[in-house]
């Protein structure tokens, strides 16, 4: 029951984050350019749920997006999946405690989702494939992010624990049989 309650309030929290980056952002931009807190959204469900929950919800939350504001299904799907699993695989490699890690993998997942969202627009929708404005926005929206997730830490931490205290279960030596 805890873990649907948990999962609503992750939609409860997406359509928050939709608001915020189609609205709020739009007047608090550098360069035109607004963060992306779905990929801070999806790597925290990564980091603090798994590998499992953070690839599915990611796809779940990116087709949400793209058909709320997508041009083709999929892209959004991909880039949020991505970011999902790859939070689902640094939870074991990682500190989640240390706010400068969380910061490093904010800004690499945030580069590395972009890159994969471009070539994609290149292929599938025949993007024009200037590298010089890319390379300016995907560096505004990774220091963006970092900026977010620096403000934001105490929450994303304290948030993290008690979600990860709901869907991990407890590791115990006993088996019953």
């Amino acid at each position: 029951m805890k873990r649907a309650l948990t999962i609503a309030v992750f939609f409860i929290v997406f359509l928050l984050i939709y608001f915020l980056q189609s609205h709020f952002f739009s007047w608090y931009n550098i360069a035109g350019i607004k963060p992306n807190l779905f990929i801070v959204f999806t790597l925290f469900l990564g980091l603090f749920l798994g590998k499992i929950y953070g690839l599915s919800l990611g796809l779940i939350f990116g087709i949400l997006l793209d058909l709320f504001i997508g041009k083709r299904i999929g892209l959004n799907a991909t880039m949020l999946g991505i970011a999902g699993l790859i939070g689902g695989v640094l939870d074991k490699s990682f500190s989640k405690e240390n706010r400068l890690t969380f910061i490093m993998m904010t800004v690499a997942v945030t580069i590395l989702c972009e890159i994969i969202n471009y070539t994609l627009q290149i292929i599938l929708l025949g993007a024009d494939a200037t590298f010089t404005k890319f390379m300016q926005i995907v560096i505004i929206e990774a220091i963006y992010n970092a900026i977010l997730v620096i403000i934001l830490y105490p929450l994303i931490q304290k948030t993290g624990s008690k979600t990860e205290e709901i869907f991990r279960e407890p590791k115990s030596f006993m088996k019953y049989y």
